[in-house]
């Protein structure tokens, strides 16, 4: 394709050309950088409302002694969202699409469910994430927040219209805002750097709370609606015509994957520090993100506090578009037929708006939004380690001993630690995990 042929079209037309150059080996310079997109827009999951509050709880009792517990639970989010993203490329079809095609009806009608249940929660914890920073800096009521959010997410997923390109360019820069504003946290925040390096390598945990918070970093960490849209996004680009082109996006999409959830990994552990330093020495009870933002203001001084509204604001709106995607790409791929986007989209946030104009406590929606998200995430990363693992489906590029044997290990270990998160939750004594 000629350079002139390149310069016309929208920048997705453009993108998709440039990406079949590289793969027929004519790739431009910094060629990389045209493969990028899918990890970063999933990375939000990483970096939504919820993990806010995990990981403000979890510095703030602990100090830095659970930022090992962080970098486990990205190690196996890594793990996963590789396998979603090979899925798509190898394929050319997203994970409903596959679950709609190979499994039985029955199965299928109750995944597609459960999955339109994670993608309602996903948003419920995004708008309140979204509409708490509004609250914080407008005075807003919780009901307008939330409001403001879904018109600003509209506004995201308006530029669909136009392709990829540009919803992954506009996500990718929420993504580097939230990043920005977390090492300015770290520049301003007296951080014991002696003792995150401890608590980083050195797996411990000092009593029993200190586990039930571990469990709640883990547990929500590896999120349903990421897995889903990952495939989605890796299939809607360039297609590879044969195996060696298969490889290599298959190459770009891991280091990909690595570099955007090590990003998602370090503001998490950023997060953490920042609690860490600011609450752990005199305000330890400090759980909630309200409390964190006044809280903040006469430790750390009103700049450290309007660097942490941003950034949850910057999470709660690109969350909720990310989410909303997730939530119209589950819809669109296990049903099989059109649905009006509007539709899609309101299908997903309604029900968020309905349990804040009720009256629910927004800590406790949050609370409650994870427990969904837990009971919902079984489905994804099971479908997703067995249509990967096998060769009928995958062919050359199924899963290898070793990258089975670690995704069922990992599975293992999520769904373990959602089914004693979740029975904490709903107040069930579970014998050596009483409070701490």
């Amino acid at each position: 394709m000629s350079n002139a042929s390149q310069s016309n079209g929208t920048i997705t037309e453009r993108t998709q050309a440039a990406i079949q150059e590289t793969l027929a080996g004519r790739g431009p310079r910094f060629s990389a950088l045209l493969f990028v997109g899918p990890a970063v827009i999933a990375s939000i999951a990483y970096m939504d409302p919820g993990n806010f509050a995990t990981n403000i709880q979890a510095g703030a009792r602990y100090g830095y002694a659970l930022l090992w517990v962080v970098l486990l639970a990205n190690a196996v989010a890594m793990l996963f969202q590789a396998l979603s993203a090979k899925l798509g490329i190898v394929t050319r079809r997203n994970l409903a699409e596959m679950c709609r095609d190979r499994l039985p009806k029955p199965l299928v009608y109750a995944m597609w469910a459960l999955s339109e249940f994670a993608a309602m929660a996903t948003d419920l914890a995004e708008f309140i994430g979204g509409a708490v920073g509004l609250s914080l800096l407008l005075h807003l009521p919780m009901l307008a927040g939330m409001a403001v959010v879904a018109l600003l997410t509209f506004g995201i997923l308006h530029f669909e219209r136009w392709g990829f390109r540009p919803i992954e360019l506009i996500i990718g820069a929420f993504v580097a805002a939230i990043g920005l504003c977390y090492f300015i946290e770290l520049l301003i925040a007296p951080i014991d750097w002696a003792a995150a390096g401890a608590g980083l390598v050195t797996p411990r945990l000092p009593d029993a709370g200190a586990l039930t918070l571990a469990i709640g970093i883990i547990g929500a960490t590896v999120m349903p609606h990421a897995i889903f849209l990952h495939s989605g996004l890796t299939s809607a680009r360039g297609a590879a015509r044969d195996d060696g082109q298969r490889r290599m996006l298959i190459r770009f999409s891991n280091v990909e994957v690595i570099v955007a959830l090590t990003a998602a990994g370090l503001v998490n552990m950023a997060m953490l520090m920042m609690a860490a330093s600011a609450f752990h020495a005199g305000h330890s009870d400090v759980a909630e993100i309200e409390t964190a933002y006044v809280t903040l203001t006469p430790i750390l001084g009103p700049a450290a506090a309007a660097v942490f509204l941003t950034s949850l604001l910057a999470s709660g709106v690109s969350s909720s578009a990310v989410g909303t995607m997730a939530g119209q790409m589950v819809m669109q791929g296990f049903v099989g037929f059109r649905i009006p986007v509007l539709a899609r989209r309101l299908i997903t946030m309604i029900p968020a708006f309905v349990i804040v104009a009720l009256g629910v406590n927004a800590t406790d929606a949050l609370v409650y939004s994870q427990v969904a998200l837990s009971l919902a995430l079984p489905a994804p990363m099971i479908a997703v380690v067995v249509f990967t693992s096998r060769r009928d489906i995958m062919g050359a590029f199924a899963n290898a001993r070793v990258t089975l044997a670690a995704a069922i290990a990992g599975t293992a270990i999520v769904l373990t630690l959602n089914v004693v998160l979740v029975l904490q939750t709903l107040g069930v004594t579970i014998p050596g995990l009483a409070a701490g």
